[in-house]
């Protein structure tokens, strides 16, 4: 599924972010957008968060064998 596949690569964007902040205390989509509180920058956390919780059912879904035997 392509949203999916968008949402995945949004949030390894969001956990690049997140461990910019960790490892040296730099925000990245702030830097880019203008800050924390802009309001770029919290429509994108909010996307991102978004995609974290879509990404969540990824988990428990069930993948079909596409495998086939010949």
């Amino acid at each position: 599924m392509i949203l999916d596949r968008i949402a995945l690569f949004l949030v390894i964007i969001g956990a690049i972010n997140w461990g910019a902040i960790g490892l040296f205390q730099f925000d990245l989509v702030a830097w880019i957008f203008g800050g924390q509180a802009a309001v770029v920058s919290r429509i994108i956390y909010t996307i991102v968060a978004l995609c974290g919780a879509w990404c969540i059912s990824l988990l428990f879904r069930r993948r079909n064998a596409e495998t086939s035997v010949e």
